[in-house]
């Protein structure tokens, strides 16, 4: 304070108007690496990488931009203030109260909008031409349905498995009319009853399926990668270079199904190792269009979202896409590390996995509720405590 005044006495010493003497303060202030940035402060000088806990406040803060994206209240100040959140009990009791909270409402959009990258969404641009029924009405209801559902599951204490497959989602008329079905009527969003498996689940929301999409086409490839990395947590390498990219003409794309082009595509083995991961995954949603409605034909060509998996499994259609992500125990691990990348801010290093993968495991195979995998999160030394970052060093010019 006494650095950021020094100035202002000066100034308002030399007869300068108040307003303009504090605006040097105020520059310095805003452009502050304490204003703009939580601090978390590296102690132990003796040895700059050692791990050591967070203090209390810095915990506090931790906590409340996890799951409120805002500074703690006054309880939650007061609990460090009083070191009673190294008791894990309180610790807990505080992670309830904040989820029950109406603030936490923001960790849903933020969360959503990383792990499923719905803010993409935004950018998504149907072609016009194709796909003339598209504008920012349906646009914003597809974001509303993903992020209300969402917020259905973690603050209902659902098993987290219902994100893949449910039996209720959120529409308004508008979304309604573009999925068919039908007794929906009005601008609000309401909860709604499905009555087949076509639908529900975050995998069959027009969201993820337009931003996974290709402005004129579906794009299995993207779409399997979506599962891969979003869904089962197993990251595809990029492209290596030279790879050529799928024949996109008129003239082949109408002689040819999308099945048959990728099924040319992966002849280049350098294509096949990583597309017939993704490709068969993501045909299981060839039935829903690029803007996320359903179809029976794709142009001239009848759909076929029938694939085999490399280990030999086969699937069809939705349904059999969420069957073998239900019998996957790397969905609950994938969520977690996801969910831990946003609560800390950076990605897991090795030790962070194992710890979340026993994490996941100790659970027995159940799938836990949104509430329990908070509450396994912030116990862990990971969340609780942080390694010391050694000072970079000054670069000299010359």
């Amino acid at each position: 304070m006494a650095r950021l005044l020094a100035p202002v006495d000066a100034a308002l010493a030399a007869g300068e108007g108040f307003a303009h003497a504090l605006r040097p303060a105020l520059a310095a202030l805003l452009i502050s690496p304490n204003f703009l940035f939580r601090s978390e402060i590296d102690a132990a000088p003796d040895d700059e990488r050692a791990v050591h806990p967070l203090d209390d406040f810095e915990l506090a803060s931790r906590l409340s931009y996890f799951l409120w994206s805002s500074l703690p209240d006054d309880a939650l100040r007061a609990k460090a203030a009083d070191h009673a959140l190294r008791d894990p009990a309180v610790l807990a009791g505080e992670v309830r109260r904040l989820l029950r909270d109406v603030r936490a409402g923001a960790l849903v959009a933020n969360f959503a909008g990383q792990w499923l990258q719905l803010r993409s969404l935004a950018r998504a641009t149907p072609d016009e031409a194709l796909f003339s029924d598209f504008d920012e009405g349906l646009r914003e209801a597809m974001r509303l349905e993903t992020e209300l559902f969402v917020d259905a599951v973690f603050r209902e204490g659902r098993p987290l498995r219902e994100l893949i497959d449910a039996d209720f989602t959120f529409l308004n008329e508008r979304l309604a009319r573009h999925y068919g079905i039908e007794g929906v009527g009005g601008d609000r969003m309401r909860r709604v009853r499905l009555r087949d498996a076509t639908r529900g689940g975050v995998l069959t929301q027009a969201s993820l399926l337009t931003l996974t999409s290709n402005p004129t086409r579906t794009s299995p490839v993207k779409r399997g990668k979506f599962l891969l990395e979003r869904i089962l947590g197993a990251p595809t390498p990029p492209p290596p270079p030279g790879v050529g990219a799928l024949d996109e003409s008129p003239h082949v794309a109408a002689q040819k199904s999308m099945q048959e082009r990728l099924a040319a595509h992966r002849k280049d083995p350098a294509c096949a190792v990583c597309h017939e991961k993704m490709d068969a995954l993501g045909f299981a949603l060839e039935r829903f269009g690029p803007t996320g409605a359903w179809r029976e034909r794709d142009g001239a060509h009848a759909i076929d979202d029938a694939s085999v998996l490399p280990d030999g499994r086969a699937l069809a259609g939705p349904a059999g896409l969420k069957r073998i992500v239900l019998s996957d125990d790397r969905f609950e691990r994938c969520l977690a590390q996801h969910l831990f990348t946003y609560a800390v801010g950076r990605g897991p290093s090795d030790d962070d996995l194992r710890a979340i993968t026993l994490l996941a495991e100790s659970f027995g195979g159940r799938s836990p509720t949104f509430e329990e995998l908070v509450l396994g999160l912030v116990q862990l030394d990971a969340f609780r405590r942080r390694r010391g970052e050694s000072p970079t060093p000054a670069v000299s010019g010359g």
